[in-house]
């Protein structure tokens, strides 16, 4: 009798062992892609002072919520800042940053072209409930193996981790256009294109805004995860601290996470309610 849990162990090992040994360089590229981009990004956004990066959100968290927000937002990055953890905060931020543009470059297009058809929406559907009810340590494995320890393999968790609920809330949106609207635009002569862009996806924004917004708190639980896998950043800072049971540093990289969390979740949530009330209107 076959012993199907040992074959599929098996081809898990063989698959994993044949791409090390013949696709060696095309992941070091893919790495190098990765890490470039990291510190590309990390790098500019340690260009400004923190003082500076503070006021700029303040700034913005003024003029899209509310005085409140604007001056919590301001404490709780300087707050960032007084724990002496501002880089571990950047290099957190440039992972989310980097992983979710990543990912939207792929969920959004592909969740527009699920939003326009009935066909293979429940193979897509069965795809995504796999990848989120996955254990998140499971996507580092492969990273690990293939990519090696540092941010490229965070990178590539969070890329996986971030596609599911911008893609679902992209075709979400696409496919909820009023019916009406459609009709209107094909009576007045629009093409398949035009309908798309002009009808559709403006009426699906404030959806896609709302998965921009879910794949964002999503990387960052993410990169906290991957701080096993040597990510830096606040999950770095909290993995070294529970390994060496100092309990202050665990908690002051806890807060920071909390904070910019916070302040990017209150920042995306209110632009997509922006768009929600600009489509009433």
């Amino acid at each position: 009798m076959i012993d199907l849990t040992a074959a599929f162990d098996g081809l898990v090992d063989n698959s994993l062992g044949w791409l090390t040994d013949h696709a060696t360089g095309v992941f070091n590229t893919f790495s190098l892609a990765l890490n470039g981009t990291f510190k590309g990004l990390n790098g500019l956004l340690m260009l400004a002072p923190w003082w500076l990066f503070v006021l700029i959100v303040a700034a913005c968290g003024l003029l899209l919520i509310g005085r409140f927000f604007a001056v919590a937002s301001l404490l709780g990055l300087w707050l960032c800042q007084a724990m002496n953890l501002w880089p571990e905060t950047i290099g957190t931020l440039t992972l989310v940053f980097s992983s979710t543009l990543l990912a939207l470059i792929v969920a959004i297009p592909l969740g527009v072209v699920l939003g326009l058809t009935t066909r293979f929406v429940k193979s897509v559907e069965v795809v995504l409930d796999f990848v989120q009810t996955m254990p998140p340590y499971i996507f580092l494995l492969p990273g690990i193996a293939l990519l090696g320890y540092g941010p490229p393999t965070a990178m590539w968790a969070t890329w996986i981790v971030a596609i599911p609920p911008a893609l679902r809330l992209t075709a979400h949106g696409v496919r909820m256009t009023p019916p009406q609207f459609n009709e209107l635009g094909l009576a007045v002569g629009m093409t398949p294109a035009q309908l798309l862009f002009k009808v559709r996806l403006p009426f699906a924004l404030s959806s896609i805004l709302t998965g921009v917004n879910q794949s964002l708190m999503l990387s960052f639980g993410m990169v906290v995860i991957a701080g096993i896998a040597g990510s830096g950043g606040l999950g770095q800072a909290i993995y070294d601290a529970v390994r060496t049971l100092q309990m202050d540093k665990a908690v002051n990289a806890g807060i920071a996470i909390v904070v910019v969390t916070i302040v990017l979740d209150r920042l995306t949530q209110r632009l997509g309610d922006r768009r929600r009330g600009d489509a009433k209107c």
